[in-house]
């Protein structure tokens, strides 16, 4: 049986309404990343233990701590950046969260996204195995994202990183629609990265213009993919990240009616899996 998670405050800032709708529509884990408009990285001790209890007490758990670590310039000063992955590591000891998304950096002041790939490589590779080597002796898996304008925007430096730094502290979290908007074949994209993928986000878009869509509905060959990881036996979460909405830099909403328009996609999907492939 598929395992479903959320980016719950897509459907609500508060925390009360999160959880609820997460029961309704049988969504067992959350992707943390804010609550009351507060990054999950600037959550106060009273707050997060509230949000904790109240998890608790509604049988939820916290799949990954969804940081925007990596979401700076590759200029940037390190050391403070780096402090507030530590914070991410707490918070995932915290929330007892097994993965923590993290991404990988954006283009100096003034560069292009060419520049970073050419000429910044070796920093964006110190930085991520500083990171790993921050999470050694711990069971957390750090799972990066592919998002439009980091070093891994697209697939090949995706694996480029993974393969690189070659360490199963460090996982891949595979985003359909993030692929489409980099005008990328999402299986082509899957086929490459398929043995790193410990964590799916679901959100789909169109390659026309790029924009959100509920799953299925894009160019994203989510059915395609799904299918595929069925047969391999795929154990990780599907995270709805639908962006219906809005989708910003740090974080897209889609309110509880475009939510249930997510999920609802999503097993719509499912449930056209051939049964005899499908993952338990």
């Amino acid at each position: 049986m598929w395992k479903l998670a959320a980016f719950a405050d897509e459907i609500s800032p508060d925390i009360d309404v999160q959880i609820e709708q997460c029961v309704r529509h049988e969504v067992s884990f959350i992707e943390l990343r804010s609550v009351a408009g507060k990054n999950v990285l600037d959550l106060d001790d009273p707050l997060r233990r509230e949000i904790k209890r109240k998890l608790d007490d509604r049988g939820l758990s916290v799949i990954s701590i969804g940081s925007p670590i990596g979401k700076v310039r590759i200029d940037e000063p390190f050391g403070p950046h780096f402090d507030r992955f530590k914070i991410a590591v707490d918070m995932a000891d915290f929330f007892a969260a097994p993965l923590i998304r993290i991404f990988s950096y954006y283009p100096a002041e003034g560069a292009s996204h060419d520049d970073l790939i050419l000429r910044h490589r070796d920093e964006v590779l110190r930085r991520m195995q500083a990171k790993v080597d921050y999470m050694r002796g711990r069971t957390t898996v750090l799972v990066h994202e592919n998002e439009a304008n980091i070093y891994g925007e697209k697939a090949l430096q995706c694996l480029d990183i993974l393969t690189t730094i070659n360490s199963p502290a460090l996982r891949a979290a595979f985003d359909f629609a993030n692929f489409v908007q980099a005008r990328e074949d999402t299986w082509r994209a899957w086929e490459m990265l398929r043995p790193y993928v410990v964590h799916i986000h679901v959100k789909d878009a169109l390659l026309s213009d790029g924009r959100v869509v509920p799953a299925g509905q894009g160019d994203g060959k989510i059915r395609e993919i799904l299918q595929d990881a069925a047969r391999i036996h795929y154990h990780g979460v599907l995270s709805l990240e639908p962006h219906l909405a809005h989708a910003g830099q740090f974080q897209g909403y889609s309110g509880p009616e475009l939510f249930k328009v997510a999920v609802d996609a999503l097993r719509g999907i499912l449930a056209t899996l051939k049964p005899n492939s499908v993952s338990a």
